[in-house]
């Protein structure tokens, strides 16, 4: 699908005629303020279309639809009178083009019919028919995890922007460093050349929050670019350029909570819109509650009703004005930016019958389009029962198709820290693996050593450069969706352990005057170098390797020698890797003869060099070996 068809199309359309109230948002006489979404497209498998309407006491008008095929199905109101959430059925066949809503005043209905007190113009775009089939990041690509703010600064007239409170301030961990989406455009080659396929941006949606807004995580506006990031058009841009470089768009949602500047907090629609309105009460985090037959009915309550921080109001996702709202957002964004995938934050926190609504219709529209949801579980029992497909007791109903794989990331990590104890270390990792049968789709999970919340991979291993290369070749190659943090080609590092302000820290290179250009490897360390080679060397490789998108896994169990060996292959070819914790070691591959029957030889895929698989081979060095066999 051409990304940029139907985004010029949708931008064209949307310059050329907007939303227009008659003079809205010109004249005072005219009481809309927001309407939400400004547009929409036709030719979706359901019908609905729910649109937000906020203003002055809009209860006291009376909406009447004038089109040939679009009907108004029914008006919602709630406890406050500056809302209106109207209901549209738009057939799939209907011609795209204006939708005129006349309201009227209930004396107009009576005395004056054919004059409204005023008009709405909503504008129906073509969506482009190839839409419904966008194809989701899956088991060919590697995610590049970016923090807009510390990546790079593109445009230096955004860095702070009036009615702001969070100006600029790159001293601050937490303040605003200026980073921003014209950033990452700017680099969008350099992603590409490294070999990564797709991009997950952490929230670049507006957070006007007084302090630490630049994580994005408390958003103020659905339907708006944080100006210190870009604007709409902008992001809509990144969406056709990473298409342009066979890269793939995947946008951070967040269904679970806004951020307390939100500007409904001013003036709630009701009482349910939010849990404990008016009161802060923090969520339990207990996520097992979900699926415990022992959970108390008030642990269960506390887990998906409380709130995280006080600055993030936690959303009632079974207000069902409120759920409509969310899930048109969603399907908004993916139309406008072209998106490619959804990472969804704090999945388990929303509420488990909103979140089946939300992934299916998503799913239903985009049958090959992709959802992440962030479960911080470290059970494979747990996460299992988000999947798609799960039959395991106690399954939460869902279309979730993807899962960040926690439990993967925590046993990698002590698998390859323990150094001393060699057997206990491969047997975790091997024994985690081997309970991949209870995911309906365990290459559809997301695998990764860091992210934008825990302390960086290479630091997480005390900084050894072999256990680190072994750690990112094991992600490479294993089953899965490999996501890697910014900055982890470079080794960056955290300065401080636990402070996420100095996890997300600037990327060299991406501000003019950095000593350092990791961009053009400009006074990089030879370690960082020789990282970065490393990894565009595999990365590369990866890309162009079916094996490693689709081939199947077969690993044979460690013993007390410190190497974990296993195979990705299918009917004619076969790829051999050896993770090695010893210095030097002599391999013995009888073990190994039925993967091996029918293959003479093994390229490195690094060195190049040829072994011969008849009986041993040499590993001279601790590290990942990676052969390509024939």
């Amino acid at each position: 699908m051409d990304k940029r068809f139907y985004s010029n199309i949708g931008l064209g359309l949307w310059l050329a005629i907007g939303v227009t109230c008659s003079g809205y948002a010109q004249n005072s006489k005219y009481p809309i303020h927001r309407v939400e979404p400004e547009n929409w497209w036709i030719g979706f498998k359901d019908s609905t279309h729910q649109i937000l309407l906020y203003g002055d006491n809009l209860t006291s008008y009376k909406p009447v639809i004038h089109h040939p095929s679009v009907k108004l199905d029914r008006v919602e109101k709630v406890e406050n009178p500056n809302y209106v959430f109207l209901y549209l059925s738009i057939p799939r066949d209907t011609s795209p083009g204006d939708i005129r809503i006349d309201f009227y005043t209930q004396d107009q209905l009576t005395d004056t019919p054919d004059e409204s007190f005023f008009q709405l113009t909503y504008p129906l775009f073509q969506r482009d028919e190839l839409s419904q089939n966008r194809e989701g990041f899956n088991s060919s690509d590697v995610i590049y995890l970016i923090t807009p703010d510390r990546f790079a600064n593109g445009d230096l007239e955004n860095d702070s922007v009036d009615g702001y409170s969070d100006q600029l301030n790159r001293s601050d961990d937490y303040g605003r460093h200026g980073g921003d989406i014209q950033g990452v455009l700017d680099h969008l080659d350099y992603l590409s050349k490294m070999g990564f396929t797709s991009i997950w941006l952490n929230p670049v949606l507006e957070n006007a929050q007084p302090e630490a807004s630049y994580h994005g995580y408390a958003t103020t506006d659905y339907y708006k670019t944080d100006p210190r990031f870009g604007s709409n058009e902008l992001y809509q841009t990144l969406g056709i350029e990473t298409e342009k470089r066979d890269l793939k768009l995947i946008m951070d949602m967040i269904m679970n909570h806004s951020g307390s500047e939100h500007w409904w907090m001013k003036d709630l629609p009701d009482n349910e819109w939010i849990h404990f309105t008016g009161s802060y009460q923090e969520t339990n985090h207990r996520r097992t509650t979900l699926t415990d037959p022992y959970a108390s009915e008030i642990d269960k309550a506390l887990f998906t009703d409380g709130w995280f921080v006080p600055t993030m109001p936690d959303l009632n996702q079974n207000h069902p004005l409120l759920a409509d709202y969310l899930i048109t957002n969603s399907i908004w964004w993916i139309e406008y930016a072209g998106l490619d995938g959804i990472r969804h934050d704090t999945h388990p926190y929303a509420s488990k019958e909103f979140l089946e609504r939300w992934t299916c219709r998503i799913m239903n529209e985009y049958p090959d389009f992709n959802i992440v949801g962030e479960e911080w579980g470290v059970s494979p029992l747990i996460l299992s029962k988000w999947q798609r497909g799960s039959d395991q007791s106690g399954t939460i109903g869902s279309c979730l198709p993807s899962l960040m794989d926690f439990p993967l990331q925590v046993t990698l990590t002590n698998a390859l820290k323990n150094a001393e104890n060699w057997n206990s270390g491969w047997i975790e990792l091997y024994e985690l693996l081997s309970l991949d049968y209870i995911y309906p789709d365990p290459k559809n999970m997301v695998i990764f050593g860091d992210n934008h919340d825990m302390l960086r991979f290479y630091q997480q291993l005390d900084k050894d450069l072999d256990l680190y290369k072994m750690g990112l070749a094991f992600l490479l190659t294993t089953r899965g969706i490999p996501q890697l943090y910014y900055g982890s080609e470079i080794l960056l590092e955290s300065k401080a352990p636990h402070g996420h302000g100095q996890i997300r820290r600037d990327f060299p290179g991406g501000w003019s005057g950095d000593l350092q250009n990791a961009f053009t490897s400009q006074n990089l360390l030879s370690s960082e170098k020789e990282m970065q080679e490393y990894l565009r060397k595999l990365l590369n490789w990866r890309k162009n390797e079916p094996l490693i998108h689709e081939g199947s896994l077969m690993h044979f169990a460690p013993k007390h020698d410190g190497i974990y060996v296993y195979f990705r292959y299918n009917s004619e070819r076969s790829i051999m890797v050896v993770l090695n914790k010893n210095e030097s070691f002599t391999l013995n591959l009888d073990p190994f003869h039925e993967r091996l029957d029918g293959f003479t030889t093994g390229t490195n895929l690094v060195t190049n060099e040829v072994i011969s698989l008849k009986h041993a081979v040499e590993l001279r060095d601790k590290g990942a070996y990676i052969y390509i066999l024939n």
